[in-house]
């Protein structure tokens, strides 16, 4: 979700409206915002008295692992397993879950690719001897 307008931008986008006179068609370009998001301004401050942004409801997630040395010491035992089979094993999570954890204690499955490619070219170094 994008980062709504900064609280002094509105403020200068209202006051350009009310005591500077302009329309709010040349604000809008002025300023490189869009008409109705002014419009929503004004329908605001008529509401609530404020122009301010509305706050976003914060993630109260509560994520399902609470024991991650158990969690880091299952991944070191099943870590070949893919999400849902850990899922599975875990019980009573979801593969998606399971991967934010994973995220979350920063395991990956990225392979090295400088190790194999310094392989192949010692390989193709000998067969170019030969």
């Amino acid at each position: 979700m994008p980062k709504p307008y900064s609280y002094d931008l509105r403020q200068k986008v209202i006051q350009a409206i009310e005591m500077d006179g302009l329309k709010k068609n040349e604000v809008s370009q002025l300023f490189g915002i869009s008409r109705n998001t002014i419009n929503l301004w004004f329908k605001r401050r008529k509401e609530t008295g404020d122009i301010g942004a509305k706050a976003r409801a914060s993630s109260n997630q509560k994520t399902k692992i609470s024991d991650w040395e158990k969690f880091r010491e299952f991944v070191k035992e099943h870590g070949e397993k893919t999400q849902a089979e850990m899922a599975e094993l875990w019980g009573n999570i979801s593969q998606r879950s399971i991967s934010r954890a994973l995220t979350q204690i920063g395991f990956t499955r990225k392979k090295k690719l400088m190790v194999i490619k310094n392989e192949m070219k010692k390989n193709a170094m000998s067969f170019a001897q030969h």
